[in-house]
């Protein structure tokens, strides 16, 4: 299938207060989207590889530096997989995880004011996420609207996509997910992304927040699979209260937007952190439901992890076949080495697919901060950028993990590549 992806093109706007984007930037001047037959790594795979510790691994990656590499199941997109440089959710993220060889393309699901579907990682993130703040008659519309720092407050805003129409939405400028707590303009509280990521390539264009259709349609176009997460409402049940849209009803709508495509049940993998939702398609779209994700992080904080490993049994007698724990509660440290946690036999034990997330989301490991929460359960073994692939192995080899979701597809894609994991 060829579609023209003329529903992202590049607006004549900009983030307030940043330059106008050149007339070469414009989206209307992109050829049609195919499949990809070129994959594309660029250098941070193989900078990872060079900063590991020397021994059989580092010496197995390093013979795949020259090898062609292909797409691969195994690398699983966050937010669009290109997320360290680019916009999240939105085509310029999409493309590049794909060009970097992610074979699932991933889409957070949540809806309008008129009940649309839209991809965005949080109902309510859009403050951080898009413009929103900066154009005075949307920002009135926000749940909480822009209010500057002052007298030791933070700058605070909270604006939800069920606070606009799908057209408003479709005005906004998407950006990177960050804002400045001590702003005390809404241009300045655009700004604040972390050093370890980019504005490069989000500052002088206009990369419009996708519909599910949209995302359905380029990711059907690039001849790549789906795993759409339905987000968990921060508004109340039905939406508005009162109407008949309940959680059930968008847990259907979802699925039928992929029924409408003409996708075939095999190529989604729908995902949750709603136990409700999972239990539902098992019950209503079992074609679909067999392969539902269930999101677990019901091991936070660490001292609830017991009962964490005890729901696993649960989640197998209801008839779940995917578990998606988040990095930490597969692996722990056993006599210096990384190997995988009780959650992780236990899951084996239990028959689970088992997915995880999310890579290169921690920002620098060797900083001192040993990664942060996505490698809190080996903090003590961590301390180098190349233990990403310390990580990874042992989910590979030891947990069998069937695939990992990443902010740089890249990094998944090369090792899936050496190990032949397709």
């Amino acid at each position: 299938m060829v579609v023209l992806v003329h529903f992202l093109a590049w607006s004549s706007l900009a983030l307030p207060g940043l330059a106008a984007p050149n007339d070469n930037d414009r989206r209307h001047n992109r050829p049609k989207v195919t499949p990809m037959k070129r994959i594309s790594l660029g250098p941070r795979p193989y900078w990872l590889v060079d900063r590991m510790d020397d021994g059989p691994l580092k010496t197995k990656l390093t013979s795949c530096s020259e090898k062609e590499m292909k797409r691969s199941d195994w690398s699983i997109s966050h937010r669009g997989g290109g997320t360290m440089m680019m916009p999240e959710h939105t085509l310029d993220s999409i493309m590049a995880g794909s060009r970097m060889g992610a074979g699932i393309q991933e889409c957070d699901v949540t809806f309008t004011k008129d009940k649309q579907l839209v991809c965005r990682h949080d109902q309510c993130d859009l403050h951080t996420t898009t413009n929103v703040v900066s154009i005075p008659e949307l920002n009135a519309k926000c749940t909480v609207p822009f209010q500057p720092a002052a007298n030791g407050t933070k700058a605070t805003a909270k604006c939800c996509t069920s606070d606009f129409t799908l057209a408003e939405i479709k005005t906004l400028c998407a950006k990177m997910d960050a804002s400045k707590p001590d702003a005390t303009t809404p241009a300045e509280y655009l700004l604040g992304t972390p050093l370890y990521r980019t504005d490069l390539y989000a500052r002088t264009v206009c990369s419009r927040v996708p519909t599910l259709r949209e995302y359905i349609d380029l990711v059907d176009a690039l001849g790549l699979k789906f795993t759409p997460e339905l987000k968990t409402p921060q508004v109340p049940m039905p939406f508005p209260a009162g109407s008949d849209y309940t959680q059930a009803k968008f847990a259907q709508q979802m699925i039928d937007e992929f029924k409408a495509a003409g996708i075939k049940p095999e190529r989604v993998w729908p995902q949750s952190f709603l136990y409700d939702d999972v239990l539902y398609w098992l019950k209503a779209e079992p074609k679909w439901g067999k392969q539902a994700v269930l999101l677990d992080e019901s091991g936070d904080p660490p001292a609830t992890m017991a009962q964490a490993v005890a729901n696993l049994k649960k989640y197998a007698k209801d008839g779940v076949k995917v578990v998606a724990p988040p990095l930490p509660y597969l692996v722990t440290v056993e006599n210096g080495k990384i190997v995988p946690s009780e959650y992780a036999r236990s899951a084996k034990s239990l028959g689970f697919k088992i997915l995880t997330w999310s890579l290169e989301r921690s920002g620098w490991l060797g900083d001192g901060s040993a990664g942060g929460y996505y490698y809190g359960s080996i903090a003590n073994v961590t301390n180098s950028e190349g233990d990403v692939y310390n990580l990874l192995h042992v989910l590979a080899q030891d947990v069998k993990v069937a695939g990992v979701f990443s902010d740089w597809s890249a990094t998944v894609t090369y090792y899936a590549n050496c190990f032949g994991l397709f």
